[in-house]
């Protein structure tokens, strides 16, 4: 059986998770939250943070049970069955490859703006190059990147909030540091504040995204439960502490620009030149996430073509030198350069759909396991009451995607189900299947 090496240990994987959120994106997103809600992203944050860490602690419950690559798609089918799982897998494979081309293109777009005369196919192709590169040499690498990327990105997000505390406490703004208006404003209501963390829930993928490095990392059964929790939590309170001091320096949803609300506020608070170190900031998070999302979904890639559900003798190879997954590396790397016909709004559409249905099925995957096993464990609460509420609240944010969203997600579902049928031949041969990998 072919496996991966394990060389990652708890903060390498809290990283990697930290990184592929790209927590500067709540500044990138800040003002799409702030007109969705009129005001309130802090309180669609939290509300979303919430709603995660239910479907978190059911991630971490069978990280510990199935310490396998493969995320959601290997749970699902451990815990229900091979048919239910390949579609949990073909519908978060939608989001795994199509997340690294989104990054690349919103990386591109900023940098297009900055240097209008550099064409925008040179801007992708290098963040395709470079990211891919940087995977295939291995997390070894590639782990230093990530560190010296997030460092980077959390420096500029530590000047942004320290700015926005200074222009406050000078009078601007709210002119206050405590409020409540962040979390609910006074035009925000509840439907508005909910929808704004339907959106604002996006961000956490994260969490999801290290289970895909369960055969890299030391002493799996362990290490991922405690990273998934780690790192929706921080991510999650750097989410909300920089949309309440951001608020509280731009009260309202009156932008000039929704899409680059946090660039007018950098000018706001810092002048033209912390507006530069904040668009950097933003690029180098881009390619910090980018470097994460190529990873994750290489991984799974790598996890249904070992199982023969895509092509095993491409896709279940490794690099001799690297121990890599370097055909599946170069398969996201193939998808990103769609980003050179598409454009970020049409791209964004395909993502939503697939993590919501996935993480709805994770919940449902944990009472499933339990029912089949319940003399093991008659924790109750943890079992099945914790999942229901996980379930309930990632189909609640399924339902408030747009009808594009669900319609373009439905159509791949449908793939999905045509694909499974020609390879079980209508049901009468079995899913493939995988082997428990060496060691586990």
């Amino acid at each position: 059986m072919t496996t991966l090496e394990r060389t990652l240990g708890l903060r390498s994987v809290v990283l990697f998770g930290l990184a592929y959120m790209t927590p500067i994106i709540v500044l990138g997103i800040f003002g799409i939250t702030a007109d969705i809600t009129s005001g309130a992203s802090a309180g669609a944050y939290s509300l979303g943070l919430i709603a995660m860490l239910f479907t978190a602690y059911s991630y971490g419950k069978l990280a510990r049970v199935f310490p396998v690559a493969g995320s959601a798609y290997t749970y699902v089918r451990k815990s229900i069955n091979d048919p239910l799982g390949f579609l949990v897998g073909w519908a978060i494979l939608l989001d795994y490859l199509f997340l690294p081309m989104v990054i690349w293109l919103i990386g591109g777009a900023y940098l297009q703006a900055q240097f209008p005369a550099v064409p925008f196919s040179i801007w992708i192709l290098l963040f395709i190059a470079i990211t891919s590169a940087l995977n295939i040499i291995g997390f070894k690498v590639a782990d230093k990147a990530n560190f010296a990327l997030m460092a980077f990105q959390s420096l500029v997000m530590v000047i942004f909030v320290a700015l926005c505390i200074a222009y406050v406490a000078g009078g601007d703004g709210l002119g206050t540091l405590f409020s409540v208006e962040p979390f609910y404003a006074k035009a925000t209501t509840w439907t508005a504040l909910t929808a704004g963390a339907a959106v604002s829930a996006y961000s956490f993928l994260g969490f999801d995204a290290v289970t895909t490095l369960t055969e890299e990392t030391k002493d799996p059964k362990n290490t991922i439960p405690r990273a998934i929790m780690l790192v929706a939590l921080i991510g999650g309170a750097i989410f909300i502490v920089t949309a309440y001091f951001t608020t509280l320096a731009k009260p309202g949803k009156e932008f000039v620009e929704v899409g680059s609300a946090a660039f007018e506020i950098s000018k706001m608070i810092g002048g033209a030149f912390f507006g530069s170190i904040f668009l950097a900031g933003l690029i180098i998070g881009q390619f910090a996430s980018g470097l994460a999302a190529q990873a994750s979904a290489s991984r799974l890639i790598f996890a249904m073509g070992r199982d023969g559900v895509l092509p095993k003798s491409l896709f279940a190879k490794l690099n001799n030198a690297y121990k890599t997954p370097v055909p599946a590396i170069l398969a996201v790397a193939v998808v990103g350069l769609l980003a050179l016909r598409l454009d970020i709004a049409t791209s964004t559409s395909f993502i939503s759909f697939g993590a919501f249905t996935a993480f709805t099925l994770v919940n449902v995957a944990v009472i499933a396991y339990y029912l089949k096993n319940r003399s093991a464990d008659k924790n109750i609460l943890g079992w099945v009451l914790i999942p229901i509420i996980g379930a309930l609240a990632d189909a609640y944010l399924l339902l408030q995607l747009d009808d594009n969203a669900k319609r373009l997600g439905l159509i791949w579902l449908g793939i999905g189900i045509v694909v499974l049928l020609v390879i079980t031949k209508g049901f009468r041969k079995k899913t493939p299947q995988m082997s428990d990998p060496v060691g586990m």
